[in-house]
């Protein structure tokens, strides 16, 4: 229960059931006004009648009893029925026509009356505003007439009464009750709104983890258990990142302990494999010693690969980027390699044409990649004894292009491996801002190494 009070669903029924409350209170203020009013009216209803046809008798009484008709029994009247109905408006036409006394009337009325204008004035007040009665003075038309005027909103219900007395304030109050409602109600979305858009501003923000930064909670109710929510979220994937850093150190240390533990024995066995192959061996103890040699070389070559992986993964190995020929540096690394391809038979095509701009790289990294390049060639092109390296220049890049016609690196070769030569071309690439791409099919592979002009 405790819960549901600090919820939002709680704080917004308390704004309606207030502002419900306030309409009724309202209401109810307009009701007690009204039964003042009827109150006050029906406390007089002793000495007179709220209905018209009750008033119209008592008047047509009042006038038939008179029996001296002289102006003094006519004030006398007229001060009677005034204090009964402060709002009544009387006059008196004698019986020649003429004016002889007016009590409170507003109107104008003429000195003489005619029997056309009395017949005008009979059929104006008939059944119109305000409430008009005429009565002959004793009851004979010879006496004149007296004529009693009462206006027609005094009969009308008291809540009538109340609303045409206190309509602009009623209406007043209510529009302040609603406006209120609203701005309250605005109030509260616009809080909502805030607390939502920091949400969403705190999980944008990053730390130095590339990780999302926790938020201060500030209110129990839905939205605060969202952001207790996101900040165990947080929590988990700090702990999560924690884990995986100490994971990645411990595989880094192991892989490091595991490349010089292996380049021990591996010394040790290429000394050895030197020495045998000094002695007189048949024709197939040497294939058997060169295959041996190979295979130092290519596990020599995997270590060397696996840890310059691991320190790239770790943004741990060095770079000093210089500006260099990339021509004349690829023309070097293929002077070291020649010997290499033309011992296994290879069909070594060079075209390579200067470049207008010097590339920005590391030398080591740059040679490292093209090491790569023509290892794969090597290893996974025998079948098609052909190696072509060229350059490509456009108005977008250079471009150094390796191109073999082997089987493509697609299909099986005897000594595939994991692909980590390709993931070190890629990140070093990368790392030095440069671009590449290769094209694979069973008529060969082409890679170029491109520097973005």
């Amino acid at each position: 229960m405790k819960r549901f009070f600090q919820s939002l669903q709680a704080k917004y029924m308390a704004i309606i059931l207030i502002a419900l409350f306030l309409f009724q209170a309202a209401y109810l203020l307009v009701a007690m006004l009204a039964m003042g009013l009827q109150e006050d009216i029906t406390g007089k209803k002793s000495k007179n009648e709220s209905d018209p046809n009750q008033i119209e008798e008592k008047w047509h009484s009042d006038a038939e009893e008179l029996e001296n008709v002289s102006r003094e029994t006519i004030n006398r009247l007229f001060s009677k029925w005034k204090k009964d109905y402060p709002d009544a408006s009387m006059f008196w036409v004698g019986e020649k026509g003429t004016l002889m006394d007016q009590l409170d009337v507003k109107e104008n009325l003429p000195a003489n009356w005619t029997p056309a204008f009395t017949a005008k004035f009979i059929k104006e007040r008939y059944g119109g505003d305000p409430f008009t009665v005429i009565s002959f003075i004793g009851g004979e038309e010879k006496n004149g007439f007296i004529v009693l005027e009462i206006p027609r909103n005094l009969f009308l219900p008291p809540m009538v009464q109340v609303t045409e007395k206190y309509g602009i304030l009623l209406g007043a109050g209510l529009l302040l009750i609603i406006s209120l409602f609203i701005i309250v109600s605005f109030l509260f979305f616009r809080g909502i709104r805030k607390r939502l858009l920091h949400l969403q501003e705190a999980m944008e923000r990053r730390d130095m983890d590339n990780l999302p930064i926790g938020i201060d909670v500030q209110k129990n109710d839905e939205i605060g258990q969202l952001e207790r929510t996101f900040n165990e979220m947080v929590g988990e994937l700090k702990e999560s990142k924690r884990r995986e850093q100490e994971e990645e150190q411990l595989r880094r240390e192991l892989i490091a302990n595991l490349s010089h533990d292996l380049r021990t024995p591996l010394t040790k066995i290429n000394a050895q494999t030197y020495s045998i192959a000094k002695e007189n061996l048949s024709p197939e103890g040497k294939r058997a010693v060169k295959a041996l040699e190979t295979s130092i070389v290519n596990i020599d070559r995997l270590i060397e690969n696996l840890m310059s992986y691991t320190l790239l993964m770790a943004s741990k190995h060095k770079q000093e980027l210089t500006e260099l020929d990339a021509v004349r540096f690829v023309r070097e690394i293929m002077a070291s390699w020649y010997p290499v391809f033309e011992k296994e038979g290879f069909e070594v095509v060079i075209e390579l044409e200067p470049f207008e701009e010097k590339w920005l790289a590391d030398p080591m990294w740059l040679g490292r990649i093209f090491d790569n390049i023509l290892q794969n060639v090597l290893r996974h092109a025998k079948d098609g004894l052909y190696l072509e390296v060229a350059t490509e220049s456009t108005d977008e890049y250079d471009a150094i292009v390796f191109i073999d016609r082997g089987k493509g690196l697609n299909n099986s070769s005897n000594e595939k491996g994991a692909g980590i030569g390709l993931s070190i071309i890629d990140l070093m690439v990368k790392g030095m801002k440069l671009d590449w791409e290769m094209e694979s099919g069973v008529k060969g592979t082409a890679i170029r190494i491109r520097s973005i002009k």
